[in-house]
Parts: C-alpha cells; sequence; structure tokens
C-alpha cells in the first residue's frame, strides 16, 4: 500500500467514512452548481421543449463525367 503509514495517524474507522463523505459531498455541490449556474441543465431535468433543428435538403449534385 502506497500510503499505509497514514493509517498510523489516522484509525481506518475514522478515515475512511471521512473519505467517502468528502467525495460525496463534492459530487453534490458540483450537481448543484450546474444546475444552478446553468439554464439548460434545468430546461432538460424539466423536460422543456426541445428545438429540432431542420437539416437544409442536400443539393443536387452534378452527373460524373464519363
Amino acid at each position: 500500500m502506497i500510503y499505509g503509514k497514514m493509517w498510523t495517524v489516522v484509525r481506518p474507522q475514522v478515515g475512511i467514512p471521512m473519505f467517502i463523505a468528502a467525495v460525496a459531498i463534492a459530487s453534490f455541490s458540483v450537481h448543484l452548481a450546474l444546475t444552478v449556474n446553468t439554464t439548460w441543465v434545468k430546461n432538460f431535468l424539466n423536460g422543456g421543449a426541445s428545438k429540432v433543428a431542420a437539416a437544409a435538403p442536400a443539393a443536387a449534385e452534378p452527373a460524373a463525367k464519363k
């Protein structure tokens, strides 16, 4: 284990739950920031009306020369 000596300072019964809690809090804060600071996420999550762009018709290609 790379950080084996860390567990002599911090007990695994304390360190592992703290690490998992830190990851959960960080993940929640990133998702909250995305939801609050963007407009498209709110529309996506609320099922906002989607705008479908119509494709332009393909131009007729000239006949190949023989």
